[in-house]
C-alpha cells in the first residue's frame, strides 16, 4: 500500500522547501520508490530538488479541454481523449533515481474541466500505487485533494512560520480537513524558521488554542538563504545543516513505515 503525505500551509511559510527536503530524506534512507506531486499553482518544487521543469498536468488539461476548438487539434485522428491523456501523462513524469516528480500546474482557461480532471485522476490512481510513498506539496486549500483529483492522504503536515497568522491559517486548514472528512490518519503541525529553534509562549498558546498537534520545530537556517540566493538546490544542503537535522528528527517521530 502506498503511504501518502500532504503538506499545506499559507504562502511563504516554507512548505515547498520542507517538502523537498522531506522527499530527499526518504530517498536517501531507502524509502523509495517515491512519487512527488507539486500541486501548488506556483510550482517550484523542482527548484528545491534541482530538477528541470517539464510539462505539467495543467498543460495537458488545457490541450485536451481546448482540442475540439483548436485550429490544429493536438489529438491525432482516431485517438480518444482517454488514450491521449495516457500518452501525454507519461511525458509529464520526471524520472529520477529514487523518485519521480509530477507537477499539477494550473488551469488557465474558462469553462468546465470536470471531464479532463476525471482523466487525470484516473491516471494518478493508476500510477501512484506503484510507489511506496506519495508526497504532495499543496496549496493552502488542498484543492486537488478536496476535488478528488489526488488520492486520499494518510498524513497531513501543516506548515507555519513563527507568526500567529501562520498558526491561525494552519488552524483554518485543520478545520477544513475535518469538515471535508479527508479521513487522514494523522494531522500534525510543523513550525518553520524559529529563531534558535524555540517558540515563544504566546505562539505555543495560539497553537493550543487552534487545537493543533505540534510535531516539531524547524530553526531558522542562514544556509537556506545562501543556497537560494545562489540558485543552488536546497537538497544539496549539508547533512549537518540545522534545517536538515531538525527535519530528520521530526520524520523519526512520525515513525513512517
Amino acid at each position: 500500500m502506498t503511504y501518502s503525505i500532504a503538506m499545506a500551509g499559507k504562502g511563504g511559510v516554507g512548505k515547498t522547501t520542507l517538502c523537498g527536503l522531506f522527499l530527499n530524506y526518504l530517498a536517501q534512507t531507502g524509502k523509495g520508490p517515491i512519487l512527488a506531486v507539486d500541486a501548488d499553482a506556483n510550482s517550484n518544487l523542482n527548484e528545491v530538488l534541482g530538477v528541470e521543469k517539464t510539462i505539467t498536468l495543467g498543460d495537458i488539461r488545457e490541450e485536451i479541454a481546448k482540442s475540439e476548438y483548436a485550429e490544429k487539434n493536438p489529438i491525432p485522428t482516431g485517438m480518444s481523449k482517454q488514450d491521449y491523456a495516457n500518452f501525454r501523462f507519461s511525458a509529464a513524469v520526471t524520472e529520477m533515481d529514487n523518485y519521480d516528480l509530477l507537477a499539477m500546474g494550473r488551469t488557465q482557461g474558462k469553462g468546465c474541466y470536470c471531464f479532463v480532471n476525471d482523466l487525470l485522476r484516473d491516471q494518478l490512481e493508476k500510477y501512484y500505487q506503484n510507489y511506496n510513498y506519495l508526497i504532495v506539496d499543496n496549496e493552502a486549500g488542498l484543492e486537488h485533494i478536496s476535488r478528488g483529483i489526488l488520492p486520499p492522504v494518510d498524513l497531513i503536515l501543516l506548515v507555519s512560520d513563527c507568526s500567529r497568522r501562520g498558526v491561525e491559517a494552519a488552524g483554518r486548514i485543520a478545520e477544513m480537513i475535518g469538515q471535508l472528512d479527508f479521513k487522514a490518519n494523522k494531522v500534525c503541525l510543523i513550525v518553520n524558521r524559529a529563531p534558535g529553534g524555540k517558540l515563544e509562549q504566546g505562539l505555543l498558546d495560539e497553537i493550543a488554542e487552534q487545537k493543533l498537534n505540534l510535531i516539531g520545530v524547524i530553526p531558522s537556517d542562514d544556509s537556506v538563504y545562501k543556497f537560494d540566493a545562489e540558485g543552488k538546490p536546497l537538497v544539496d544542503l549539508p547533512d549537518d545543516s540545522p534545517i536538515k537535522k531538525a527535519l530528520g528528527e521530526i520524520i523519526k517521530k512520525l515513525e513512517l513505515k
